[in-house]
């Protein structure tokens, strides 16, 4: 008699090379198995309505939506939904956000497949799977502040090109206030102009280009 699969696993990543090698390493143990597979924010949703799986192994940058908002969709329908982030994103922003979001666990794609497994049964088991060096990555900036929604705009409006009266103009608020968001974003960042402070946020994880 065949073994019975207790881990369902629902696969989301949109690169196909991915999504089978990840397919090999889940099916070859004998205690889980890739129940679907998806390569879109919407079809994840959609996926998981159908399958339910017990573990979403979720990438945190897809091209229709963020892995982080198509986990709060999930989990605002389904939630005890259990996912673990894998992906390529280090940057600390992310990594709090999703797990506020509510990802029981975040892994980067250059783990073992050793590694991805565990880190399944892990999630499975309604444990926390936070490896040391992503834990390293949210302690170098914890007592850091965060930059707010707002902040977040004006400087996706600077990477854009626009000035500040520009800006005012599109988000309704003063140039004298665009100004001042600029001057705490820079504050927080430790940005010594608007590029540092573009080339901070995207590798924290605030902005993606």
């Amino acid at each position: 008699m065949a073994k019975q699969i207790r881990i369902r696993v629902l696969s989301v990543d949109d690169h196909p090379l991915m999504r089978e090698g990840i397919s090999k390493i889940i099916d070859s143990q004998p205690d889980m198995a890739v129940v679907a597979g998806a390569a879109t924010g919407r079809d994840a949703i959609e996926q998981f309505r159908q399958h339910k799986p017990d573990v979403i192994l979720l990438d945190i940058r897809l091209p229709d939506m963020s892995g982080i908002d198509v986990l709060s969709t999930i989990r605002a329908e389904f939630s005890e939904a259990r996912a673990l982030m894998l992906t390529t994103a280090e940057g600390d922003a992310e990594i709090q956000r999703a797990l506020q979001a509510g990802s029981r666990g975040y892994i980067f794609k250059n783990a073992s497949p050793k590694d991805l497994t565990e880190a399944i049964r892990e999630v499975h088991a309604g444990n926390k799977c936070i490896p040391p060096e992503v834990a390293s990555h949210l302690a170098q900036h914890i007592t850091e502040p965060e930059l707010t929604g707002r902040e977040i705009e004006v400087l996706t409006h600077i990477v854009r090109g626009n000035r500040n009266r520009d800006i005012g103009d599109v988000l309704h608020i003063s140039e004298e206030t665009v100004k001042t968001h600029i001057s705490r974003i820079m504050q927080k960042l430790g940005a010594r102009d608007r590029t540092q402070a573009i080339a901070i946020a995207v590798r924290r994880g605030f902005l993606r280009l």
